[in-house]
């Protein structure tokens, strides 16, 4: 079906970039049995009715989305993009409809487990670490043109993987795998760790005493190995680096 293409008056690519404008709105209806379930539902809404103009077929094409959902929202256009290109499949019987609900949770769930180790545990705290590193350092200007290209190409990336998903359907899924994405996530980490250790450098009292330096570094890896190995939780944790701040900030005044 060309995307093009009018339907009983309404215009199939207009509604599709409506879906995408709504995926900026996926984690707004959050809820603890459906998780994302209302907002993804939402953001397939102008997709699936301009799909399906027989009412039985669009009540079954939405219940397909009530279900649980969860994945990780960067994620969202693009999961928005495979999923309408799917509908299109469905409606045109070259995809099974039995099959969709395990590929719609074994597709979310994959990405969220990616998503959380790229976006969330390491992209994101990059950007929050070089944030505050610059602006520590005066750099104040760098610290916003910085925010304005990291959110600039987040924006592209959603607008190119929704389009992607539309466009090559679940061909995308396998290119994905050419991304190489959890060892990007991995070489981020690293560069997390080097900033890490640089804030450190940034924030200690000076004159800076080398070999207390290093304890409180000793220390501070300490703790997130706590956390990584122990579960013991990050709040008890935080605590405990402060006690130990303050405790340092005592030798110092001595």
């Amino acid at each position: 079906m060309n995307l093009a293409e009018n339907k009983g008056g309404k215009n199939i690519a207009w509604s599709f970039i409506r879906c995408f404008f709504r995926s900026f709105l996926v984690g707004s209806g959050f809820n603890n049995r459906g998780l994302q379930n209302i907002g993804f539902c939402y953001a397939m809404q102008p997709g699936l009715e301009a799909i399906y103009s027989d009412p039985k077929e669009l009540s079954r094409a939405k219940k397909r989305y009530v279900r649980h959902y969860n994945s990780h929202p960067f994620w969202a256009p693009l999961l928005i993009g495979v999923f309408l290109s799917t509908e299109l499949n469905i409606k045109s019987g070259r995809f099974p409809e039995q099959m969709f609900d395990r590929f719609k949770n074994t597709t979310s769930n994959s990405l969220s487990a990616i998503g959380d180790s790229l976006f969330a545990g390491s992209a994101l705290i990059f950007w929050s670490l070089a944030t505050i590193c610059l602006l520590l350092t005066g750099n104040n200007l760098v610290a916003v043109l910085l925010g304005i290209t990291l959110f600039t190409c987040l924006q592209v990336f959603k607008v190119y993987t929704f389009w992607a998903g539309v466009n090559k359907g679940l061909s995308v899924l396998d290119s994905l795998r050419g991304w190489d994405l959890i060892n990007w996530g991995q070489k981020l980490k690293y560069c997390n760790t080097l900033l890490v250790l640089y804030l450190w450098f940034l924030v200690w009292p000076r004159p800076i005493v080398w070999y207390q330096w290093y304890g409180g570094a000793a220390a501070l890896g300490v703790l997130g190995w706590l956390i990584n190995s122990r579960k013991i939780s990050r709040e008890l944790v935080a605590v405990l680096f402060f006690v130990i701040w303050i405790f340092m900030s005592g030798i110092y005044q001595q």
